[in-house]
C-alpha cells in the first residue's frame, strides 16, 4: 500500500505563499492528486492541519473530485467531521486522538479508519483500524531533530504485534523502501518522496509525474508477495 501525504506549504516553492488564499498552493495540490491517482496510488491522506473546516471541506470535496472512480482512495487527517460531512473514505486519526472504536460508531460500512502508531503499545491500543501509519522511522526532514526514531526494529515490532496493514513513515526514500518491505511492512506513507527535487518552471510547484516512482516503489512489496 502506498500512501501520500498532502503537505500543501512544502509543495509550493517557498512554503509562504500556500499559506495565503490566492488558490495558487489548492491548483498545485490538485496537480499532485492528479499526478498520484493517474500512478495509482492507493491512498492520499489530507493532512492540512491548519486549515479551518470550511476550507479543509472544501479542498477535501475537490481532490475526491479528481479521485472519484479509480482505486485511490481519500482521507481525512484526525477530522472525522470533515471526513464524513465530504463523503471521504476514510479518516487517519492521530496517537493521541479519538478511539478507533469510537470512530466506528459514527462512521458507515466501508469507511477506512487509520491510526498514526508510534510503538507496540501504541499499535495494541489501536485495535480494530483497517491500517496503522508507523514512525517516525528514519531521520526526516519533516520532523524536528530530537524525534525518537523508531527504526526498522521498532517497525518490525509493530508489524509482529497487530494483524492489520503496518505502513512506516518518516525519511522514506527510494533506497529504504526495499529495507521496509523486508521488515515486513505492507507498504509506506511520505511526503517528500512524491515531491520533484526542482519547482516546475514559472509555476513554483513542486508536484512531480509519479508513475515512475511509484512503480519503482511498489517493486520491492511485489517481489515479496510473489515468492514461494
Amino acid at each position: 500500500m502506498i500512501c501520500l501525504v498532502t503537505d500543501r506549504r512544502s509543495l509550493l516553492d517557498g512554503g509562504g505563499a500556500a499559506a495565503g488564499g490566492s488558490g495558487a498552493w489548492r491548483a498545485c495540490l490538485a496537480a499532485q492528486v492528479r499526478y498520484a491517482v493517474d500512478a495509482g496510488v492507493d491512498l492520499i491522506h489530507v493532512r492540512e492541519r491548519d486549515l479551518d473546516a470550511g476550507a479543509l471541506a472544501a479542498l477535501v470535496a475537490e481532490l475526491l473530485a479528481v479521485a472519484a472512480h479509480t482505486r485511490t482512495r481519500i482521507v481525512v487527517n484526525d477530522r472525522l467531521d470533515v471526513a464524513l460531512a465530504c463523503g471521504a473514505d476514510g479518516v487517519h486519526l492521530r496517537g493521541d486522538s479519538i478511539p478507533v472504536s469510537a470512530a466506528r460508531q459514527l462512521a458507515p460500512k466501508g469507511f477506512l479508519v487509520g491510526r498514526s502508531v508510534h510503538g507496540v503499545e501504541g499499535a495494541a491500543a489501536a485495535a480494530g483500524a483497517d491500517y496503522l501509519i508507523a514512525g517516525t522511522v528514519f531521520t526526516s526532514a519533516s520532523k524536528p531533530a530530537a524525534t525518537p526514531l523508531l527504526g526498522i526494529e521498532g517497525l518490525k515490532a509493530i508489524v509482529r504485534a497487530v494483524d492489520c496493514p503496518v505502513l512506516a513513515i518518516g525519511g522514506i526514500t527510494g533506497d529504504r523502501i526495499a529495507e521496509v518491505a523486508a521488515a515486513g511492512a505492507a507498504g509506506f506513507a511520505a511526503i517528500g518522496l512524491f515531491m520533484a527535487d526542482r519547482t516546475e518552471a514559472n509555476t513554483g510547484c513542486r508536484a512531480a509525474e509519479l508513475r515512475q516512482i511509484v512503480t519503482r516503489a511498489r517493486a520491492p512489496f511485489d517481489r515479496l508477495n510473489t515468492t514461494p
